[in-house]
């Protein structure tokens, strides 16, 4: 068995509390400890299950320790990991049992999460940090590179290459062989039919541009 805490004890966290609950209805793998927050009060109880500290303080754990990484956000993932240095966290990929995962070349890196009715085909990489919420899609041959956040009911059709820290919102579509620039953000509802550059938020149908960041 593993002992494991989460990362964020917001909404998403509680999420992934959820989906490690039902890996373990299956195949018993899991000892969850609680939520480590910086937003939420040391002691205060989350459903049930304490809030342990800052982020900060898992650099201060002397034993190996699993990690469920409940963030949404690609910003503050990435802020996040840049502040652990601890050898003993061992950040764990997380696939809800439900999820449909095809046979030839699929892969994942570390701290992943992959939430239920998503169905992942053939072919497909999937890098480090990277979350796929409820009821998503990736088709063949496509590429997710670190920290992307792909909200519920998202369709990624084939041939699709979403680069670092890009964030889809509820709902999007991609259109196949297309690539969105990294740390750009894709509106809830959008349809992706031409590749997107780096460092804007797109929406609409079909999406384009609506503003740029430094």
């Amino acid at each position: 068995m593993k002992n494991i805490i989460i990362i964020g004890a917001g909404g998403f966290g509680r999420e992934v509390k959820m989906l490690i609950d039902q890996i373990n209805t299956t195949t018993k793998q899991y000892v969850f400890l609680g939520y480590y927050d910086d937003g939420i009060e040391k002691g205060t109880l989350i459903n049930g299950f304490p809030v342990l500290g800052s982020i900060s303080d898992l650099n201060l754990i002397k034993e190996t320790t699993y990690i469920g990484l409940g963030l949404g956000n690609p910003v503050y993932k990435q802020k996040v990991i840049q502040e652990l240095n601890n050898t003993n966290l061992i950040f764990e990929s997380l696939i809800h049992p439900s999820v449909l995962i095809g046979e030839d070349e699929v892969q994942f890196g570390k701290g992943v999460v992959v939430c239920a009715g998503s169905i992942i085909t053939c072919n497909i990489a999937i890098h480090n940090f990277v979350t796929v919420n409820l009821a998503c899609t990736i088709g063949h041959d496509s590429i997710l590179k670190d920290f992307v956040s792909i909200m519920p009911g998202c369709n990624i059709s084939g041939e699709v290459i979403i680069e670092k820290a890009v964030y889809i919102g509820t709902g999007a579509k991609i259109i196949n062989q297309v690539s969105i620039g990294e740390n750009t953000i894709i509106g809830a509802g959008a349809v992706v039919s031409k590749s997107i550059p780096a460092n804007c938020t797109a929406i609409g149908i079909p999406a384009k541009p609506l503003k740029f960041y430094e």
